[in-house]
């Protein structure tokens, strides 16, 4: 691993960045486009320009019965084809919206691409979603036609007042529409799809609503084919360089946010193998990775936190949890150290020997073990959502996985910055994407312009200004090299009693990186100091104490503080963590306290953690020292 990052360099092109401006808060960074120029045509293509071109290339391998089934380009183009026939016999006109609620798999791809082959647009849905949230989306988008998954679903729209057609998918739905659009020509079809232009509107995707009611994200077949075309430009070549193989990846996020949409038609568009997984469950998941071998994961933090604390757990079992804390050690100096330009400066020859024999005796106990339970074949992996703590990338670039972490929103398609794969900063969100700019406002807001910038919110047309540029509402400063630090959200700032302004975003993912706490918001806005609510993984809880010394509430306790003392550190003493609540019930989706993307609502939490907060305050033991 030492090595491979260089041997990737050498093997690849890089794009060439451009950065204006001296002062973090004062720069202008540019990455001038790779690859293919301003894309033609339309999503609708992709399928079909696969089967033209490569009829007998594998692009899908679909789990049926237990067992991974091939599927060729021309089977998902005849699929597609079919589909968008039987929607357009339900009476799809061009422009007509159709909303999709279900988990990651090969029915929501099919549908999705059906609906623009017939000139539709997706409008997707959470499956996860209450009655009230698929409420507004169905009225505020103008749905005229709705798939879902389940029974279930079907039932809990029927409680919305809404009144649209609804499909089920576990009842045939597919099938069934297929059916009725055999008498629909091909060749309608095909005329509805060359109808589309570049600029007509693809998908109207609901941001996650963390400080309100969600708005509707308009975004164009062109901005998504430029978002598309710009990460697989830049990550493809050093993902094939450093396995040898033809990239492979089985996708587990939910096809509703835009980063799994995205992959999935970066995915289709390069015919790089692709494979659903319905459940990020650690136990659901792990079978599918195994049985599929990416050589490539998209995640969020939490997935790979969690191959981590299982990795833990099941040493601890094994009496081993000794040697697993020495080999976390051990992998995370080592990657450190590999994702460094030039590791050999920053450590002698004597040192870089003993680490290396260290780390080859760690990847025979445990760092193999790690790369098994993604597959075995991942050497990359992408990471998005919400930060990842440098220390996981570093854990997990010892064991033998480089994860790049990215930025973005609904509003750009996904990534606008990612860490190159060949340079990788971990403790930043990268570089724009090939073809995006990005600048930092004087209040200190992250703004962007590019293709892949949306065109504007649902209804209301705004969203960017004259000059093309998007406000993303986050705080960051852009370095010297052009690589994006994400401080904070600017709607998120708490401000204390004795006027400090505090980020919470940072200590929150710390906090929330270690093996016992499941979720943690701080709070301070008004208060005389910063304080923090925090969840507990109830399994990991147990495992601890199963394991520990002192499994007492006491030693729990101590525990915890260890964590916030370790977090403090990084930080003023003014924006300190001074108390924390361990409040009983964890943050989900379904009491309304995360966002189906598992973002904190904020304001929800406030409110049903009113008595924790107001009785830490007022806890004698909560006084600030």
């Amino acid at each position: 691993m030492l090595n491979e990052l260089a041997r990737v360099r050498r093997l690849v092109a890089e794009p060439v960045v451009e950065v204006t401006g001296t002062a973090p808060t004062d720069r202008t960074v540019f990455t001038r486009p790779l690859g293919r120029p301003d894309a033609l045509g339309s999503l609708a293509d992709i399928a079909f320009t696969n089967a033209a071109e490569a009829p007998d290339t594998v692009v899908v391998r679909r789990k049926t019965g237990g067992t991974w089934r091939d599927v060729t380009a021309r089977q998902l183009a005849d699929d597609v084809s079919a589909l968008a026939g039987g929607l357009i016999a339900q009476g799809l006109e061009p422009g007509g919206r159709v909303a999709l609620m279900a988990r990651t798999t090969y029915e929501w791809m099919l549908v999705d691409l059906a609906t623009w082959a017939a000139g539709g647009v997706v409008v997707p849905i959470y499956p996860t979603s209450s009655a009230e949230q698929a409420r507004w989306i169905l009225t505020d988008s103008g749905a005229m036609f709705c798939v879902v998954e389940t029974r279930e679903q079907v039932d809990m729209l029927g409680t919305t007042g809404v009144s649209v057609p609804v499909a089920c998918i576990d009842e045939g739905a597919v099938e069934d529409v297929r059916r009725g659009g055999a008498d629909v020509e091909p060749s309608v079809v095909e005329q509805r799809r060359a109808a589309i232009s570049p600029q007509a509107v693809a998908t109207v995707i609901y941001t996650s609503g963390t400080t309100g009611r969600p708005k509707g994200c308009v975004l164009t077949h062109a901005s998504l084919l430029a978002e598309v075309d710009s990460i697989t430009a830049l990550l493809l070549p050093p993902f094939r360089a450093a396995t040898g193989q033809e990239p492979s990846t089985i996708l587990f996020l939910p096809l509703a946010h835009v980063l799994g949409r995205v992959v999935q038609l970066a995915c289709l568009r390069e015919r790089v193998v692709l494979g659903h997984a319905p459940s990020v469950a650690p136990d659901e998941l792990r079978p599918d990775l195994a049985s599929f071998e990416p050589t490539f994961l998209v995640g969020i933090p939490y997935v790979f936190e969690k191959i981590r604390d299982v990795a833990r757990q099941q040493a601890t079992e094994m009496g081993k949890a000794g040697a697993f804390g020495r080999a976390e050690r051990v992998a995370e100096r080592y990657g450190r150290l590999a994702l460094e330009v030039d590791p050999r400066s920053s450590i002698s020859p004597w040192g870089l020997l003993g680490l290396r024999l260290a780390h080859r005796l760690y990847d025979l106990l445990v760092y193999r073990r790690i790369r098994a339970a993604l597959g075995g074949r991942v050497r990359y992996a992408i990471s998005g959502g919400s930060a990842l703590s440098p220390r996981l990338t570093h854990f997990f670039a010892g064991a033998g996985v480089v994860i790049v972490q990215g930025y973005g929103l609904t509003e750009t398609c996904a990534a606008i910055t990612i860490n190159p794969p060949t340079r990788p900063r971990p403790d930043t969100v990268g570089r724009p994407v090939p073809g995006a700019e990005v600048r930092v406002a004087g209040n200190g807001e992250v703004q962007v312009r590019g293709p892949q910038v949306f065109s504007g919110y649902h209804e209301s047309g705004e969203g960017i200004d004259d000059d093309g540029w998007f406000s993303t509402g986050d705080l960051g400063v852009l370095d010297a090299d052009g690589y994006l630090t994400v401080t904070g959200r600017s709607k998120e700032i708490l401000v204390t009693s004795t006027g400090k302004n505090v980020s919470p975003g940072p200590m929150e993912d710390q906090l929330r990186g270690h093996p016992l706490i499941s979720q943690c918001m701080l709070v301070g806005d008004d208060r005389p100091f910063v304080a923090a609510l925090i969840t507990l993984d109830t399994e990991a809880v147990e495992h601890w104490r199963a394991h520990t010394d002192d499994p007492s509430d006491d030693g729990l306790r101590r525990t915890l503080q260890d964590a916030v003392d370790e977090v403090n550190a990084t930080v003023s003493r003014a924006e300190s963590i001074r108390a924390f609540a361990i409040v009983d019930d964890d943050f989900t989706e379904d009491n309304g306290l995360l966002t189906p993307s598992l973002k904190l609502r904020r304001a929800h939490v406030l409110e049903a953690c009113a008595a924790e907060i107001d009785a830490l305050y007022a806890s004698a033991r909560s006084t600030p020292r």
